[in-house]
């Protein structure tokens, strides 16, 4: 994986990032529900492979993506 420096902090981020907009989700019973275990299994993954840097905001995945990222960089 390839890095960047981040302004003047020294910290290195990885030159792609992982977006959790489109985290795998299910529809039931009109309900949008993310599929936890699997995008915990994705963004872990990613970890593995260098990358450093995730994308997430409150109004993605129905307002579940950032609880998701949360337990992800917990683990």
């Amino acid at each position: 994986m390839e890095y960047r420096e981040f302004g003047k902090t020294g910290a290195k981020v990885s030159i792609l990032g992982f977006g959790a907009m489109r985290l795998p989700m299910d529809e039931v019973n009109g309900k949008h529900l993310a599929r936890e275990e699997e995008s915990l299994k994705m963004i872990i993954h990613s970890f593995e492979l260098g990358i450093n840097y995730i994308d997430t905001a409150f109004p993605y995945c129905y307002e579940q993506s950032e609880a998701i990222v949360g337990k992800a960089v917990s683990i």
